[in-house]
């Protein structure tokens, strides 16, 4: 192996020097240590941590892990990471050693051994990273992104992918937690999570490391160098060497000036009037903060009237327009927000050149919490209300962030009175800070302040809700998809329980609300649409760029204005599980059930109208008001713009509409007329494509895939798995146990009912795949193909039983069959009642079959853990994954 120069490395992958904290955290990545927790103030650069595992994992593959989580407190934030992680993937090219040391790590040949996965652009939540379990990879998300996905849960992703997200997010990662000092509750549960691992002895180890400037933990933190701690009183300018950059930034110079706020005058009124008095005709890119939408709206009113270029920034935003919005090189990104953003390089890759050009003149980006953390933007002056002191020491680091100016200014407005409320009483510890800071915000000054005093001013630590073995056995049980006893939401735990943040609600639009729309007589057909309905979630899970969410209490005023004007349109209620209510929106604007839409998401038909249009484009904001106009319906159901590098990633089609090039079938919606004794009229398909979707593609793809050819595929992707990831004679049996596994994982595919149920009806060839002439779901819907491969594998009288008991022992025999059982979501703990069904049974008793699958569950889970469990279970899904979106070879289509 290649010694690898890592102050040379870092500079070719990052295009600048490292500092010397860099080093060090280097240096101990590459003997196997990982601080648990890291004390860097903002701005000096905490997402080189990205770069460093890298070039670590080139260096010693065998103690550092493959995966790299980087998890962040709000979406807005995902962008710098994300950058981060594109611009070290472009620049591999100029670090052969690197490059080829990653490559040596894959299982599959592959020219980008390193793979991506964010919220954001083309990387949004793609499959690249986990279609080869081997291959190094960066995964950027949210609390809830990530952490519900740890925990068997995962909002926006079918109930058989649960599992693999789980294993591949908990096993073999460097889980990096970015401002964990704003979310406890996650980083206690983290802890939980690492400490159960280890009780289980699990066999890839979860490693979790804390990036705060104010961590609430007790243990002495990994830090700056004990040079960049202390810079001189004169700073070299410009700066001669990387210890120079960190001591501008840690000294930038930010002058505070606090303002009481007027009687009489509301909070929005008096900052839109500072901000105006103070910069108006300064030429520079002005930032306020406000705690409250509604604070956040008045003063861009008063800007706007005032003929000022004013840019708002809040969550409640939608994904879609929140992406473009913050990303110049978007077409539609905007020019405000650019001006608060580093240019590109000269050298740029054309990829990161900007499509937009930035707003000339002083400008003003008016934000809520969602612009306060991480977010790469430096504004020149900074005037905002007062928060707790973890809130104002993350808007003091995005103002002056580099050090560039000497005449940064902070204007703070701060009540007269405090009430007596607990979060008033922190505003009122935060202003003594400031005081007592005297003008100066830099960091070094606000990392000098004493730490108790700091924390006692922070933000009230919500209830952290303990954690429990019980509690990860029933998140673990992903078959059960309804509601069960003992198994609570995992929002809470994700964060807490505060009782000062109010529900919140997310809203999307989709024309399935709208074309399935029934007539209900009975109960059981209002049951059935509801079934469907969570069918087609599962299927087609709402994305992050689907999504808005705001308070719940304001998005129920915009729903009651949606009903005033249409109560008799349908809607459907999410819960987190993936359940479904169907409502009109007379319903849901009950006044009486206000409270059913809490914490919930409100799927809406785009003739609902609700969303901001300006000039023939979506504002992305909730407006019940809006009435949904012919020429701009296409606007609210957004599905369909999931996009990837080779476009769309999914699509819905009418079967008039022209099959898609390069995607496979995986829903067809058959449409009933309003008289039911008329036959279907439509049938309406949803297609995927193979490398990009969100399903594993069992069914379907672009041509026939043969049963052999499949198999055989599949059994070749996880043999060069299984070499890269369970080396050497300790995890032999391992092996073998996968390979078989991929051999038989699909013998239940040879039935006439399954083959039928695909579009082969009269079956000379068996096939693994059909050729994208998927039938309507009415045909052999319970019928299970990995039963019945569990049904054949057992069977005595076939040649296959002989495979199985050649394996050493009883344990190797239990991996084989639960994998087969579990590799599209079963199996965790049980199939359902109605899917222990064999069309085909030769005579044999399938309820022995049937009841031993919980108990061979359980006796895996106690001996792998369950992330475990999970990790091996989701080799043979990668495999499967992977071995469909890229067959070997295409069948003559039978059709």
């Amino acid at each position: 192996m290649s010694e690898i120069d890592f102050s040379a490395t870092f500079k070719l992958l990052t295009g600048r020097a490292h500092f010397p904290w860099q080093a060090e955290l280097f240096r101990l990545f590459r003997t196997g240590e990982f601080p648990p927790s890291c004390n860097l103030p903002t701005g000096i650069g905490k997402t080189s941590v990205i770069p460093i595992w890298l070039i670590a994992l080139a260096a010693r593959p065998d103690v550092v892990p493959r995966r790299l989580v980087y998890v962040v407190n709000r979406r807005t934030v995902v962008d710098q990471a994300t950058r981060e992680a594109e611009s070290l993937r472009e620049r591999l090219a100029d670090t052969p050693t690197v490059k080829q040391q990653l490559q040596a790590l894959c299982a599959a040949p592959t020219d980008t051994p390193l793979a991506i996965s964010t919220l954001r652009g083309q990387f949004a939540d793609n499959a690249e990273w986990r279609s080869d379990p081997a291959r190094p990879a960066i995964i950027v998300g949210t609390v809830d992104m990530i952490g519900s996905r740890l925990l068997f849960n995962g909002y926006g992703i079918g109930f058989k992918t649960k599992p693999l997200h789980a294993g591949f997010l908990g096993q073999d990662v460097l889980l990096v937690h970015d401002e964990a000092h704003l979310e406890p509750a996650f980083q206690e549960l983290l802890i939980a999570i690492q400490q159960e691992q280890q009780r289980f002895r699990e066999f890839r180890r979860f490693r979790v490391m804390e990036l705060s400037a104010t961590s609430r933990g007790n243990e002495k933190p990994f830090e700056l160098t004990q040079e960049e701690r202390n810079p001189p009183d004169i700073v070299p300018d410009p700066p001669e060497k990387p210890t120079h950059v960190v001591w501008r930034r840690v000294k930038a110079k930010k002058h505070i000036q606090l303002h009481v706020k007027a009687d009489g005058t509301k909070l929005g009124d008096q900052v839109a009037a500072l901000a105006l008095d103070k910069f108006k005709d300064s030429n520079c890119a002005v930032l306020v903060f406000l705690r409250k939408v509604d604070d956040v709206e008045r003063v861009v009113d008063r800007l706007r009237k005032a003929n000022q270029r004013v840019q708002q920034l809040t969550g409640t935003l939608r994904g879609l327009e929140r992406d473009s919005t913050c990303d110049p090189r978007h077409e539609r990104g905007c020019p405000v927000f650019a001006r608060f953003l580093p240019s590109p390089k000269p050298d740029a890759d054309e990829a990161e050149r900007w499509r937009v050009e930035p707003k000339s003149g002083t400008v003003y980006l008016v934000c809520t919490s969602a612009g306060e953390v991480g977010v790469n933007i430096s504004a020149d002056h900074l005037v905002c209300d007062l928060s707790t002191f973890d809130s104002m020491a993350q808007r003091f680091g995005r103002v002056n962030r580099f050090g560039d100016r000497t005449d940064t200014e902070i204007h703070v407005v701060y009540p007269k009175e405090f009430d007596q409320n607990e979060s008033h009483q922190r505003w009122e510890k935060t202003l003594a800070l400031l005081q007592a800071l005297n003008g100066d915000g830099s960091p070094k000054a606000i990392g000098e302040l004493d730490p108790e005093a700091r924390w006692a001013a922070f933000a009230p630590t919500p209830t952290i809700l303990p954690c429990s073995d019980i509690l990860f056995d029933a998140w673990a049980l992903t078959t059960i998809r309804g509601k069960l006893p003992g198994r609570p939401p995992v929002e809470p735990y994700l964060h807490g329980i505060s009782g000062g943040d109010p529900p919140e609600t997310r809203v999307a639009w989709r024309e399935e609300v709208w074309e399935l729309r029934r007539n209900f007589q009975t109960d059981q057909e209002r049951r059935e649409l509801e079934g469907l309905a969570k069918d087609l979630i599962d299927d087609y899970p709402l994305k992050p760029h689907e999504l808005l969410r705001d308070r719940s209490e304001r998005v129920f005023k915009h729903l009651v204005a949606m009903a005033d004007r249409q109560p008799d349109l349908p809607a459907w209620l999410l819960d987190d599980d993936g359940n479904v209510e169907v409502h009109t929106l007379r319903t849901l604007a009950n006044k009486d059930r206000e409270e059913q839409i809490y914490s919930r998401t409100v799927l809406l038909p785009p003739d609902a109208g609700g969303l901001t249009i300006d000039n023939g484009h979506s504002g992305g904001m909730l407006d019940g008001s809006a009435a949904c106009k012919p020429d701009s319906r296409s606007l609210y159901d957004v599905a369909d713009q999931w996009q990837g590098a080779a476009g769309s990633r999914r699509v819905r089609l009418w079967d008039n509409d022209e099959t898609p090039d390069g995607m496979r079938l995986v829903r067809s919606v058959v449409l009933q007329t309003e008289d039911p004794d008329e036959q279907p009229t439509r049938e309406w398909n949803w297609y995927e494509r193979p490398a990009g979707g969100d399903t594993e593609g069992s069914k379907t793809n672009e041509k026939p895939v043969e049963w052999q050819s499949h198999a055989a595929d599949v059994e070749k992707r996880i043999e060069q798995a299984a070499a890269r990831l369970l080396p050497g004679d300790e995890w032999k049996g391992l092996r073998q146990a996968l390979v078989l596994a991929a051999k038989f994982h699909d013998l239940g595919k040879k039935r006439v009912l399954w083959q039928r149920s695909i579009g082969n009806p009269t079956p000379t060839h068996w096939l693994a795949k059909s050729g994208g002439r998927l039938k309507p779901r009415e045909l052999g819907e319970t019928y299970r193909h990995e039963f019945g491969s569990l049904v054949d594998l057992l069977d005595t009288a076939q040649p296959h039983c002989n495979d199985l008991d050649a394996l050493r022992n009883d344990d190797l025999r239990d991996v084989v069959l639960h994998l087969i059982a579990a590799h599209h979501g079963h199996a965790r703990p049980h199939f359902p009642t109605d899917m222990v069904f064999d069309p085909e049974p030769k005579g044999t008793n399938l309820e022995p079959i049937a009841m031993a699958v919980p108990r061979r569950f359980a006796r895996l889970q106690r001996r792998y853990g369950r992330w475990g469990l999970a990790y091996l279970e989701s080799l043979l899904r990668a495999a499967d994954y992977a071995a469909s979106a890229n067959p070997s070879d295409y069948a003559e289509d039978l059709s």
